[in-house]
């Protein structure tokens, strides 16, 4: 599968676009470049039934995030609005990310 590169990355936060969780935004914990998925802090629970081990004794079901698909997630600048991020080279010549709506630095 060809890898790649997203526009959002661990950390960032984002609002999400699409799905059972539209509207709500949270920070990424979790990027899977191979599957173009991320995972949002707080958001897309799903249950996980787990069996008793050495590791858990008791077993039982917890809550876990689930990823989702990284094309229905937009970054969010510190406002609260969505953007669309850039890339560009600074004065050092080293290369930031940008949003394209204002062209301040993310």
């Amino acid at each position: 599968m060809n890898k790649k590169k997203l526009h959002v990355k661990t950390g960032d936060t984002v609002k999400v676009l699409a799905g059972d969780e539209r509207g709500k935004t949270g920070r990424i914990i979790a990027v899977n470049i191979e599957k173009q998925k991320v995972t949002i802090e707080g958001l897309n629970l799903v249950t996980k039934h787990s069996k008793p081990s050495a590791k858990n004794p008791q077993g039982g079901i917890s809550k876990v995030e689930a990823p989702i698909h990284a094309s229905n997630v937009a970054l969010v600048d510190a406002k609260g609005e969505t953007l669309k991020a850039g890339s560009r080279k600074n004065s050092e010549g080293k290369t930031e990310r940008y949003s394209k709506k204002t062209g301040e630095v993310i």
